[in-house]
């Protein structure tokens, strides 16, 4: 039976998340929302090729692929070939102009940008850093961070800490309660290291009352009403101005935007 949504399979012979983003970048410009990615990793064999394929002529699907072992990839493109399956090589166009400039045959080894190098555990450290120094839990993760996020709840800290943790950045991150002090440590590091996170009331409302709703409870819970907002919001600025720190405003802003920000702003201080 074939599912209302297009299904691309993305078949890689490492993690798979190089075809992945390509094939999400693209279908962003048709509304993103609208297909099925099925990842198939670490492909090693032309029985697990036969098999996606099968799935894609049964499927109506498209097959998306990073593929460096000769074998396999030449297999696909020919077998799919014969099955007129829709077929994209995300990887092979580039590594042929690379061979051309460089004058070097590739090493087509699976995985190499995975590799694990320096940047590769500075990344796992930043990400535990994140984890572990999440939401205020632990105030001294403040002192060893490269930046800390502000902010009250539902101004995305946690994704914006994970997602720059992925840029190698230790960050924590505290939340702003009227009801709570924030943390001496937040008052003994450089300014420039503090991001505040603010957002209007409005957006905050929403974004609130669905959290109210994807976990079951009253839609008129104290944490959405407008004034609970904005005593919340009054605080934060408060902190924010004794703290004189920067300030972004994310009510209509990507978590990849804001995140883009941050790190920029974090580069150009670490060149000064």
């Amino acid at each position: 039976m074939v599912e209302n949504k297009p299904i691309v399979y993305v078949i890689s012979d490492s993690v798979g998340e190089t075809a992945e983003l390509v094939v999400r970048a693209a279908a962003s410009q048709f509304d993103g929302k609208q297909i099925n990615i099925r990842r198939i990793p670490y492909v090693e064999d032309r029985e697990t090729v036969d098999e996606v394929m099968t799935l894609a002529m049964e499927n109506d699907g498209i097959i998306a692929f990073t593929l460096v072992i000769p074998g396999l990839r030449e297999y696909l493109i020919e077998e799919a070939g014969k099955k007129n399956i829709p077929l994209y090589d995300i990887l092979s166009p580039m590594m042929m102009l690379l061979q051309r400039k460089f004058n070097k045959i590739p090493k087509n080894e699976p995985g190499l940008v995975h590799a694990l190098d320096e940047n590769y555990f500075r990344k796992v450290e930043a990400i535990e850093f994140a984890v572990k120094y999440d939401d205020g839990r632990d105030p001294r993760g403040i002192l060893r961070a490269d930046v800390v996020l502000v902010g009250v709840s539902r101004t995305s800290k946690t994704p914006l800490s994970q997602y720059l943790a992925h840029k190698r950045l230790k960050v924590a991150n505290i939340p702003l309660v009227p009801e709570v002090d924030p943390p001496p440590e937040l008052f003994h590091i450089p300014k420039d290291k503090v991001i505040g996170l603010t957002i209007s009331s409005e957006k905050l409302n929403t974004i609130r009352t669905e959290r109210l709703k994807a976990l079951g409870l009253k839609e008129e819970a104290n944490y959405a009403k407008f004034q609970r907002i904005e005593e919340e919001l009054v605080h934060s600025k408060r902190i924010m101005e004794q703290l004189g720190c920067d300030v972004i405003d994310v009510s209509n802003k990507a978590v990849e935007e804001t995140a883009n920000i941050i790190y920029h702003m974090i580069q150009k201080r670490k060149e000064k």
